[in-house]
């Protein structure tokens, strides 16, 4: 994975019109206090934040998406490459995420033998149940690795862990979303 990021890929009617170049100048733009570049990168930005915060902080993903999205408009004016804006905002996006996850697991989770049936028709709301009982930091890292699609040495570098740490984060993400899972 490289600095440059190409951004959301299922954003295709945004992306399609929103060349690199474009991105670029708009990102500039907004760092001179172009409102309407900022509202625009805004409009970029948002879906994409929003997809990265929900897998990890669940139920709290819009305010996590909010903070992030606070954070990464605070500091645009450090962004130095314009290019590398995507995954700027993801580094960003998923620390926020993992913090208000943190923040709201002050509630005991359910208990994991609860976890619906393989076979039980919302299997959106499943998946997501048994998500929420994993912890923010192996949500994370599960989201990164296997719906982001991120390789080790990019998870690692995002989270601001060891890459070993993240091979054991994700086995036990793995490992305790499958129990929980086949419960």
């Amino acid at each position: 994975m490289t600095t440059t990021d190409t951004g959301p890929e299922t954003d295709t009617a945004t992306d399609a019109a929103t060349s690199a170049a474009d991105r670029a100048a708009l990102v500039r733009a907004a760092q001179r206090g172009d409102r309407m570049a900022t509202q625009d990168l805004l409009d970029l930005l948002t879906p994409y934040i929003g997809r990265l915060c929900g897998p990890i902080a669940l139920q709290d993903g819009p305010d996590a998406t909010q903070e992030a999205l606070i954070v990464i408009f605070r500091s645009l004016g450090q962004l130095r490459e314009p290019a590398a804006l995507f995954g700027w905002a993801r580094v960003i996006a998923v620390r926020e995420a993992v913090r208000v996850a943190r923040a709201a697991a002050r509630a005991v989770p359910d208990p994991l033998e609860d976890v619906p049936a393989r076979d039980d028709p919302q299997l959106a709301a499943d998946i997501r149940d048994v998500l929420q009982r994993l912890t923010p930091a192996h949500r994370a890292v599960l989201v990164l690795r296997d719906l982001e699609g991120m390789d080790e040495h990019a998870v690692s570098a995002l989270l601001g862990v060891p890459e070993p740490t993240v091979r054991t984060r994700l086995f036990r993400a793995r490992r305790n979303f499958r129990k929980a899972w086949e419960r």
